[in-house]
């Protein structure tokens, strides 16, 4: 009996072994399309323009929410991002970076047109008033809440860079600090049909 049960315990392990392998992700960022099916927004960019996901079908976006007056993360995202840009090359013209202030009250749209093209000049900085940033927000499920200082307040808000694919879907979620090089590999991908 025990050496019966022995071979079938082999067998059935051994046929197991003869299935098709599940491949890993061939992408470095976090698959979240299964959450984002209806995601969007209704901003303004900073150039005065109204502007929803499907304004950039036909190109890749990396959505990032922050605030101009950020000390760091922010900042280092969109530098990370420009450099990602850079990397892709002749690709780059199919790629659209769009940064959603979270802080509207201090965001003007002149802050805004003066300090995302900084990074890179195809960037656009969105913005608008607290129930569209809300509305934003919420869509993304990125949190945001003013935090006072000495001199003023800070936002702590959700870290993470969002990756559209060209027909319009949230596939995608990098994490903050992710390499350069990596969303560089996730939007080729993207922009290849993956």
């Amino acid at each position: 009996m025990w050496p019966r049960n022995l071979f079938i315990l082999l067998l059935a392990a051994l046929l197991a072994g003869c299935e098709n392998p599940k491949l890993p992700s061939p992408f470095h960022a976090s698959d979240v399309s299964a959450m984002f099916t209806e995601a969007d927004f209704r901003l303004t960019d900073h150039n005065g323009k109204t502007r929803t996901l499907a304004d950039f079908r036909g190109k890749a976006v990396a959505l990032f929410f922050g605030y101009t007056h950020c000390p760091d993360m922010c900042p280092t995202t969109l530098a990370d991002l420009a450099q990602a840009v850079r990397l892709l090359g002749s690709d780059a013209g199919r790629v659209q970076v769009l940064f959603v202030t979270v802080d509207p009250e201090r965001d003007t749209p002149e802050m805004m047109a003066q300090y995302v093209p900084a990074f890179h000049p195809s960037f656009l900085g969105l913005h608008g008033d607290e129930q569209a940033t809300a509305q934003a927000t919420k869509a993304f499920y990125v949190g945001y809440q003013k935090q006072p200082t000495l001199y003023g307040y800070n936002v702590d808000h959700s870290l993470g860079t969002f990756l559209v694919d060209p027909q319009g879907r949230v596939r995608l979620r990098a994490p903050h600090a992710q390499r350069a090089e990596w969303f560089a590999d996730d939007i080729r991908l993207l922009l290849g049909g993956a």
